[in-house]
This record gives C-alpha cells, structure tokens and sequence, in this order.
C-alpha cells in the first residue's frame, strides 16, 4: 500500500513544524517543511538586495535557487545553494520577507512544483499554508491547525527568547495579526481551511497530544484503506 501523504496547514505560530516533525518521527514518514522554502529565497533577496516587491525579479531568482532539506539529528537541516542556512532563515526579519514573498504568484509556482515532487510518493508530512488546498489537494489526510492569536503570539515569542533574540511581546502579536491578515488576502494560494480538512484547535492542548491525536487519524485512514 502505497504511504500516506499527510498535509497540515495553519496560520503562522500554531505549530505546525512542530506537530509535522514528530508526527513523520512516529509514522516513520519524511517531514517537509514548506515555509522553510519560502524564507531560502526571502533570505537569498535579502543578501543580494532584491525588493521584496519585484515580482519578476523574485520569481526569477526562485528559479534559480536550489533549495534541500535533509534530516539531520532528528531536525531538518536547509541547504541553500549547498549553504547551511537552517539558523539563518529563522530569523524575525527573514520570517517577515518571507510571508511578503510569497505573495508573488510566479515564485509560488516555481516552489509548489518542487514541493509536489518533494511528496509525490507518500510517506511525507508536509506542512505550509496552502498544502491540503493547492500543493496536494488530494492528499490523504488534511489537517487544519489553529490556536489563538495570543497563544500564538506567546510561543512564537518564546522560540525567540529561548535563542537569544530580544523581541517585545505586544508587537509580536502586531506580527501575528498583520501575517495573517497577509496569508488570508493574498491573490495567489490564501490561507484557507479545505473543506475536507480536520481542524484541531492546539489552544489548550499540549504539542505531544496533537500529535498523537493526528497519528491515530492516520492510522485509522490507513485501516480503511485496506479494509
């Protein structure tokens, strides 16, 4: 039987890597980290000066750039154009550039199609904002994932504090509400929920219940599979 292809999608902030990384850990599946994509050539247009409003200048260089992500220790490393950037595309003014970024239809393009090659033989976990709806519509099992915009804003304020980075609480939730007014209303692959997707709201729960939560409805996909 061929392995499931798995797609979870949410607003920025809700745990999505998180819940994607040990969730492929627990089926034994590979973890894709589409947004890791975005923030490679929002990195690489900010070293080399692009506009981040260039659309054909940015669409050009997503078609130039070569993007690999590998597991490595148990996390995913990013190599951009054989560079290790995993750190340096993590940063809030990358995060920033990327969600601007990706608003351009030519870029998404070029990156969708090397995300679909990335997954098209199962066993993957992919996550992003537009998975279950246009990178792998028909994926096997779609998860939406959301939480509060304040329980957002605090964890992504917390990633940022435990690795050094000095950031104000309050605007952090600015950041947050401003991404996804910017995910929502962009013309090319808005953040929607598809009609076929499983919401789980992560507010009140903690990172390792999702997760287990969303391998028994893997499990229980695949048992109807062969049933």
């Amino acid at each position: 039987m061929k392995p499931l292809i798995i797609a979870i999608d949410g607003p920025v902030g809700s745990g999505k890597s998180t819940l994607a990384r040990r969730v492929a850990s627990l089926l034994g599946y590979v973890y894709v980290d589409s947004g890791a994509m975005y923030r490679a050539v929002a990195l690489k247009a900010l070293r080399l000066g692009l506009s981040l409003e260039a659309a054909s200048e940015l669409t050009a260089l997503a078609g130039d750039t070569r993007i690999d992500l590998r597991a490595r220790d148990g996390a995913q490393q990013v190599l951009l154009d054989g560079e290790d950037m995993t750190e340096a595309i993590r940063t809030p003014d990358v995060a920033q550039a990327a969600s601007k970024v990706a608003v351009v239809p030519g870029l998404r393009r070029v990156l969708v199609a090397e995300q679909r090659r990335a997954g098209a033989q199962g066993g993957v976990v992919m996550e992003g904002r537009d998975i279950g709806s246009v990178v792998f519509p028909d994926a096997d099992l779609k998860i939406f994932l959301t939480a509060s915009p304040e329980t957002r804003a605090e964890r992504r304020w917390r990633e940022h504090q435990q690795k050094g980075d000095a950031i104000d609480l309050a605007r952090t939730l600015e950041e947050i509400h401003e991404r996804d007014r910017r995910d929502s209303e962009r013309s090319s692959s808005p953040l929607v929920r598809a009609r076929d997707a499983v919401v789980v709201d992560s507010t009140a729960m903690e990172p390792e219940e999702v997760a287990r939560l969303v391998v028994m409805l893997a499990q229980s996909h695949a048992a109807e599979r062969t049933s």
